[in-house]
């Protein structure tokens, strides 16, 4: 078994029933250094650009990528360095911010579903619907913001939420779109020494916000409702991996190799022309050939 695949099979999580979060150490690099991971990314871009052009042509499949993560955890940085070779024209990311009153209108899972891609595509959802059992269930206040009936806010609407998402994925899974769900575990002490370095640096002084200490002092209900997220999502059509986050060089490295092993499961194939289309091609041919 190749390094890669080695790779993406450590970390990942298609049955959540275990699961513990304590478990995965965010400092671990599977023995790999940092100049043999960043030796291997080269390759696994360039095996990318080749997939993602099978699959575009191929056009069955739809490919939807979900990073969900503390805040810098690197998934900006995971999502710029590993789709680095991919066309433009072939991929889509959406950066899903707090919800605009026209979202708080609609379901939870509305303003997702307007984002998803088409077959042949590959869609990157930075933050996603997951947010509402995450930073919502951390900050119950929120929740009031999205008027909800009182019929429907009671002990079980996490839990409700959780089979919502899974019917969500098995339905688009049912129809031909392959999901993969990175969660990038950084730990508490990498987190503060990277937003020190965005303070002390003028150029990254744009990347921080003081509110973003402020959620430190929530650290533990959030390991604790990523834990409980993953553990009810996870599933062999959606599977979590949960990415090991204090080394960036190696996020990178584990978050291609996953994505590798996804996309060739998928046996892409370019279109196979008909014996008609095959006889449009010779003639187009020798009538530019008679133009020379």
């Amino acid at each position: 078994m190749s390094i890669l695949r080695r790779l993406a099979r450590r970390y990942r999580i298609d049955r959540g029933k275990r699961f513990r979060l304590r478990d995965h150490d965010p400092e671990d690099c599977a023995g790999l250094t940092k100049d043999e991971a960043e030796a291997l990314l080269p390759e696994c871009i360039e095996r990318l650009a080749a997939l993602q052009d099978r699959l575009y042509a191929d056009d069955r499949w739809a490919v939807l990528l979900i990073f969900q993560a503390m805040d810098a955890a690197g998934k900006d940085s995971a999502i710029k360095h590993v789709m680095s070779g991919i066309n433009p024209q072939g991929c889509q990311v959406y950066a899903f911010k707090a919800p605009s009153a026209e979202e708080l209108d609609h379901d939870f899972l509305w303003r997702t579903a307007c984002r998803l891609p088409e077959r042949g595509r590959i869609g990157i959802f930075n933050r996603s619907y997951y947010e509402e059992v995450l930073v919502v269930r951390v900050h119950p206040e929120l929740l009031a913001r999205q008027r909800l009936p009182d019929a429907c806010v009671h002990d079980a609407l996490w839990e409700e939420r959780y089979q919502s998402i899974r019917d969500h994925e098995l339905h688009l899974a049912r129809n031909g779109t392959l999901i993969r769900k990175f969660f990038l575990h950084v730990s508490k002490g990498e987190q503060r020494r990277r937003f020190l370095k965005r303070i002390e640096d003028p150029e990254r002084n744009w990347k921080f916000s003081e509110a973003d200490v402020g959620e430190r002092a929530h650290w533990d209900d959030y390991m604790r409702a990523y834990e409980d997220a993953i553990r009810a999502t996870a599933r062999p059509h959606a599977p979590w991996f949960v990415v090991p986050a204090d080394h960036k060089w190696f996020t990178r490295l584990v978050v291609a190799a996953a994505l590798i092993d996804a996309l060739e499961s998928l046996q892409l194939e370019y279109p196979k022309l008909a014996e008609e289309q095959r006889r449009a091609l010779a003639r187009a041919r020798r009538a530019l050939a008679r133009e020379r």
